[in-house]
């Protein structure tokens, strides 16, 4: 599929069928987001896939999002409907230990110094590269994040060191239909004058 083509279909899908995701697949879209840029190369961005329904549905139970209940299940009835989580964690520890190296030099690991906290930077591109890998492989994908409050008990259920700071969760699956209807249903996309400028403000 050409990249315009890509670009253009991506969208955050919301319900998926059940058919399962090949591991060689999610082995591809993986190995796209490890190719994302990172800050110095520090490759301070990791997954967790969970695609084994048991995993999935603990994800789901970690957060309290498991059953219709749940506090804004109008959205969430959908998403967990996805066979395959993606969960993208970013170090800060990993990208102040680079940035202290000789070639870097910032000895004093002071956050302070960065003009913009790069681990989440990276995270994002990385999620984004995936996203677009799922369009290309004929998925649908959907990011959204972990409320604090439960990231603790999804490190607990997995095994993720407390280092490690959830970037956010990328559905992934076979879209049920064309996609719930999202905010871009809701809101006009701004026009392209009021985002891109030229030689001035």
């Amino acid at each position: 599929m050409e990249l315009t083509d890509v670009l253009r279909r991506r969208r955050m899908i919301r319900d998926y069928r059940p058919d399962p995701v090949p591991a060689e697949v999610i082995d591809r879209l993986t190995e796209a987001g490890r190719r994302s840029p990172t800050a110095g190369f520090t490759q301070g961005v990791s997954f967790l896939v969970l695609d084994r329904p048991d995993d999935v549905a603990g994800f789901w139970s970690a957060t309290g999002d498991d059953d219709d209940s749940a506090v804004g299940s109008s959205w969430l009835a959908g998403m967990r409907s996805a066979p395959v989580l993606i969960l993208v964690w970013t170090s800060e520890a990993a990208y102040l230990d680079r940035y202290a190296e000789p070639d870097k030099g910032w000895t004093d690991r002071d956050p302070a110094r960065w003009s913009a906290p790069y681990w989440w930077v990276d995270a994002g591109m990385a999620a984004q590269t995936i996203l677009l890998a799922a369009v290309d492989a004929g998925l649908g994908g959907c990011f959204f994040g972990i409320p604090p409050e439960q990231q603790d008990e999804v490190r607990r259920r997995f095994g993720v060191p407390t280092d490690q700071l959830s970037a956010g969760v990328i559905t992934l699956g076979y879209p049920a239909s064309a996609g719930t209807p999202g905010s871009p249903t809701r809101r006009p996309r701004r026009p392209a004058n009021d985002q891109i400028r030229h030689h001035h403000w």
